[in-house]
């Protein structure tokens, strides 16, 4: 069995769905994640926003002009007047659960709660599609069966051994419509994935039913070797190790959930990346060693914040570093860089929610300076033990521009550099030009 997952823009509009029913209807068995409309995540989030700063009012206009976007979809999508009634009890359902929240207490599990509304009614919608046709096709509740535990990280085996439970009591069907990014946490609170997190769904899905393939269906071309927004004569990449996409996808490669890459690999199913507006077109991810030594793509990743700590004691010293991560540790903020001398450490992280309360625990250790506006850049490939000088190549190549902090060494797939991010898009193009263009 197939795992097909299709996102927002896929499933975005009554036409787009019906060209994804005709697409997976090829009368193989498969487990098709979807995400929310497009556009309807956005919406719950600025809801959720208004209530949060208890703007009711605000938050019931909004929640009024998605639920009729939703009641307009109906009549486009659906033929006869009993499933545009079945429709309609779905979408009212949904926005009865948002609006339980305006009159009453507002908290993180009610923002998770509406956030899951619109995967909850895309996919009710789809498999009532998918059946109007004539196609057999059951519907499987992600929240009996996708779990996260306590430190957010996927339950793998509660995954494995529910999903097969669920397929169970939904009885034979040649299509498994399932929702992507929601799941329950170790609460039992509706909680999610994060954005993008469909793409996660869809690969734990595949390694808990142990899928021949997964297939990421979005509304772009796969991975380029450099960023298209910004580099101009980008060239699609046809295949990748795992380990190279997992680079990319991490260090800001958008098609691919961070994520996604580590259940595939465990299991080794191949990851097939397509485009829904040229499904003739594809990327593939094996467990196979890398195609090719040098370099392969450039992607980077903004947003961060570098920690720069300096202090003579750590001339010497042992323990010094376990005492730097412990503080990071105990905010669960992660690391994404690290650069270390005699005296100093320097760290880079993306999520700055905790960063007055790390910066207080760190002043202990000594002078502490931080920079924001970064971005990380990161160049990928069979890179660093196979090929001699490459690195003297990647810094010749950004000769001028200032960079604050380099990764070479921990991984054989990956250097890294962290740059202003004002200097992003000159640093993209001169690796373009110097190593992927030459």
């Amino acid at each position: 069995m197939k795992v097909l997952k299709f996102g927002g823009t896929s499933v975005g509009s009554p036409g787009n769905m019906r060209a994804v029913m005709d697409l997976i209807s090829d009368g193989e068995q498969k487990v098709v994640v979807l995400s929310a409309m497009s556009g309807t995540t956005n919406s719950l989030v600025e809801i959720s926003n208004y209530l949060h700063k208890k703007n009711k009012d605000t938050a019931r206009i909004f929640i009024g002009k998605l639920e009729s976007k939703y009641k307009e979809v109906l009549g486009e999508l659906f033929t006869s007047d009993e499933n545009k009634k079945l429709g309609l009890e779905v979408v009212r359902e949904s926005f009865d659960t948002i609006k339980l929240f305006v009159s009453g207490t507002f908290n993180q599990v009610g923002e998770n709660t509406i956030l899951a509304q619109g995967e909850l009614i895309s996919t009710q919608l789809f498999a009532l599609l998918m059946n109007e046709n004539g196609y057999k096709t059951g519907l499987l509740p992600a929240l009996n069966f996708m779990r996260i535990d306590e430190d957010k990280v996927a339950d793998s085996q509660f995954i494995r051994n529910n999903i097969k439970a669920v397929l169970k009591e939904v009885g034979e069907a040649d299509y498994y419509i399932t929702q992507g990014f929601i799941c329950k946490n170790a609460n039992n609170e509706i909680d999610n994935l994060q954005r993008g997190g469909s793409d996660y769904t869809a690969s734990l899905i595949g390694a808990a039913i142990e899928a021949e393939e997964i297939q990421i269906w979005t509304d772009i071309d796969g991975f380029h070797d450099n960023d298209p927004r910004f580099v101009e004569n980008t060239k699609k990449i046809d295949r990748l190790s795992f380990n190279e996409a997992a680079e990319l996808a991490y260090f800001g490669a958008k098609i691919l959930h961070p994520q996604t890459v580590l259940p595939a690999r465990v299991q080794n199913i191949p990851v097939r990346l397509k485009n829904t507006m040229n499904p003739m077109d594809s990327v593939t991810l094996r467990n196979a060693e890398p195609d090719g030594k040098g370099i392969k793509a450039v992607a980077a990743k903004d947003e961060i914040t570098a920690v720069k700590i300096r202090s003579a004691r750590m001339l010497n010293a042992y323990g010094f570093l376990k005492n730097i991560f412990e503080i990071f540790e105990k905010y669960r903020t992660p690391i994404d860089m690290i650069s270390t001398s005699e005296v100093a450490v320097s760290i880079t992280i993306d999520n700055t929610q905790k960063l007055t309360e790390i910066k207080e625990e760190l002043d202990k250790f000594g002078t502490v300076e931080i920079d924001s506006n970064m971005s990380i850049v990161c160049i990928v490939g069979d890179i660093i033990h196979e090929e001699r000088g490459f690195a003297s190549k990647v810094f010749h190549a950004l000769n001028g521009i200032p960079i604050r902090m380099i990764s070479y060494g921990g991984s054989k797939f990956n250097i890294s550099v962290l740059v202003p991010t004002t200097h992003k898009k000159e640093t993209l193009q001169a690796l373009s030009n110097n190593l992927l263009n030459s």
